[in-house]
């Protein structure tokens, strides 16, 4: 097991959880990136684990990006195929995952947020792409932004560089919950409760499902869903169970955690 010295990770009442800790700002240089792709590996392999939260220490900033130093021409190539590694393992990840924002998501630390499949924050989050500002743009928000949001304000955040508030993101499909600063963490574990009583496979299989029919004509995607269905999810223990239980009317003891 790695020893990390830019984030704490735990894995407790079937939540993994990733924090980064390199204050004040949590910014993301290349070491600090390469220990998250090897986080991310291991709470990948945790048989207990059902959800993935990725948050960060303090009370101001989730994180400022990637570090600017890592952009100069002989360390940029290094850094994107770090940054951009962490990015596509969270893709294809088999847990579902949830970024936790308390503070303020910017940059390289905004598209963290984005590649994670739920997102909360604190209700003073400010969520930008700044990198504009830099004579510089952000990769994987060109990508996922148009998947959530309206083309046009996505061109205003990338062209214009500015922070939204977490009332606007929320609004905007960025964010699923935004919670008082003072009540983050009890919110954010309501909200995190309500797919930790779940059965682990049938969370995974229905990411599974969602990702792999992404992008396909209705037909074909309907064809992949139904193989994943089929051959996947009810071979399982804990789809016999989860359907005896409801015709025995009684709570479900999952057997695949």
């Amino acid at each position: 097991m790695p020893d990390f010295r830019f984030l704490d990770y735990a894995v407790a009442d079937r939540l993994a959880i990733i924090t980064i800790n390199r204050p004040p700002h949590n910014v993301l240089d290349i070491a600090t990136m390469e220990e998250l792709s090897l986080a991310l590996d291991r709470a990948a392999k945790e048989e207990s684990a059902k959800l993935l939260m990725i948050t960060a220490a303090g009370e101001k900033v989730f994180s400022a990006g990637v570090d600017v130093m890592d952009h100069t021409p002989d360390k940029v190539v290094q850094m994107i195929d770090v940054f951009h590694g962490i990015l596509k393992r969270l893709m294809v990840y088999p847990l579902p995952t949830v970024a936790a924002l308390n503070g303020s998501a910017m940059g390289g630390g905004c598209e963290l947020a984005l590649a994670c499949d739920m997102a909360v924050a604190t209700e003073d989050t400010k969520i930008g792409q700044p990198e504009i500002k830099l004579g510089v743009f952000p990769p994987i928000a060109a990508i996922l932004m148009p998947r959530i949001m309206p083309l046009p304000r996505v061109m205003e955040l990338l062209l214009g560089g500015g922070l939204i508030s977490a009332s606007e993101a929320l609004g905007l499909g960025m964010l699923n919950r935004v919670f008082p600063r003072a009540s983050f963490a009890r919110d954010t574990r309501a909200f995190l409760d309500q797919f930790l009583g779940l059965s682990r496979v049938a969370l995974m299989y229905t990411k599974k499902a969602v990702r792999e029919a992404a992008g396909k004509p209705f037909f074909e995607a309907l064809f992949t869903v139904e193989q994943i269905y089929l051959k996947d999810l009810m071979s399982t223990a804990d789809a016999v169970e989860g359907l005896n239980s409801f015709m025995e009317k009684r709570k479900p003891v999952w057997k695949n955690k």
